[in-house]
């Protein structure tokens, strides 16, 4: 087997890449990365400039891996400030770094794709080439995250170092409607969500969901501006993503877009940006130029949940980080990661970290669960 390392996803055929990866989880589909790369939101100048490894089998492309050199840690949401800082306060650069991720997307999904070939070994010889070329050019180390569960004993098996975290994902029992999803609550927590909605509603609010043909220029430039008026009061900037991204993705991958539109007096006041696979929904950007109570909880998570039972999606997977998501339904599971750094002392200090920092995290999530609105014969 060869590996190849682009500089850039235009490199590789549209058509070719979406063969080996899929097309199904929306964010490593070629169309998603490529718009990240052409309208400038991933190159060297944000800090994410594209790596991506191409695995050829007897000449034959059999595995794609987005891959990205990092010169921070801005946009991952798996955090390692503080290893970088330890490595400062040494002597010794932490960046670059080289990371395989989607960009601003804490999303588990699939990262190395395989085709035609045993995933192991496809594995083990991309860990080959990686270490090599951190080697040559002076670069830290390598850092997997959001990966799939099924893939964990693949790369153990290179001796990368594993880290969990936490997310909240709503799972769709078999409810035929958001009221046959409140049934499963206890009644005061039933009571409370309910009073929550009829906020928002009692406010005049209305609601579309969007997508395909229905994402228009006019929408798309409202959703933007509601975006980077929100990122701005939130970060101080007007977020890490624009205007050409969601432009791209509405000409590429409006099928798989859902947006939620919010209105008042007919005039749209917020949006929530979702995509979507065979089985998931995947909640991403929202913005708002209001400040109305129950606002952000009814576009980001209710509207979707209740098109998640509309369509018969299995899971809804609003992002990271917010315990709130708790008390409304989303259920405490762990992410997965994997790393490897090429300093052997570092490698061993942060190695008795996470094993240290898993033990918490998983009494963390066994401790939350105990949170959730669900009767207790649920």
């Amino acid at each position: 087997m060869r590996v190849e390392f682009i500089a850039s996803i235009n490199e590789v055929n549209a058509a070719l890449w979406n063969d080996i990866s899929g097309t199904d989880y929306p964010f490593i589909r070629h169309e998603f990365l490529a718009a990240l790369e052409n309208s400038g939101c991933t190159n060297e100048k944000s800090g994410w400039q594209p790596y991506h490894a191409l695995v050829y089998n007897d000449g034959v492309l059999c595995a794609v891996l987005p891959l990205y050199l990092k010169t921070h840690s801005y946009g991952e949401y798996v955090f390692d400030w503080s290893w970088a800082d330890a490595y400062r306060q040494n002597g010794i650069p932490y960046y670059p770094k080289l990371v395989s991720s989607i960009p601003f997307t804490p999303s588990t999904g699939p990262r190395l794709c395989v085709k035609n070939a045993a995933y192991d070994i496809v594995l083990a010889t991309v860990f080959d080439a990686i270490t090599q070329v951190c080697a040559q050019d002076k670069i830290s180390g390598w850092h997997l995250l959001f990966t799939e569960e099924d893939k964990k004993t693949a790369c153990t098996g290179v001796n990368l170092m594993h880290r969990i975290g936490s997310q909240y994902h709503w799972f769709n029992n078999g409810y035929q409607s958001f009221d046959d999803f409140l049934a499963a609550f206890s009644s005061r927590k039933r009571k409370n969500l309910r009073k929550e909605r009829k906020r928002v509603v009692e406010q005049g609010i209305t609601f579309k969901v969007l997508s395909g043909s229905e994402l228009t220029t006019e929408v798309w430039e409202r959703f933007y501006y509601f975006y980077q008026i929100t990122y701005a009061k939130r970060s101080g900037h007007g977020g890490y993503l624009n205007e050409e991204f969601f432009n791209a993705l509405s000409h590429t991958m409006s099928q798989q877009i859902v947006l939620v539109m919010a209105y008042q007096n007919d005039q749209a006041i917020a949006g929530a940006l979702n995509f979507k696979s065979s089985d998931t929904l995947y909640g991403r950007y929202w913005g708002t130029v209001v400040d109305i109570d129950g606002l952000h909880f009814e576009t980001c998570y209710y509207q979707g949940i209740e098109y998640c039972i509309a369509n018969d999606l299995q899971k809804f997977d609003p992002g990271a980080q917010g315990e709130h998501k708790i008390q409304r339904g989303f259920t405490p599971i762990e992410t997965d990661s994997w790393h490897w750094l090429a300093h052997d002392g570092f490698s061993d200090a942060v190695a008795d970290f996470l094993d240290r920092e898993t033990v918490q995290i998983k009494q963390y999530i066994n401790d939350a669960a105990g949170y959730l609105p669900f009767k207790s014969d649920q």
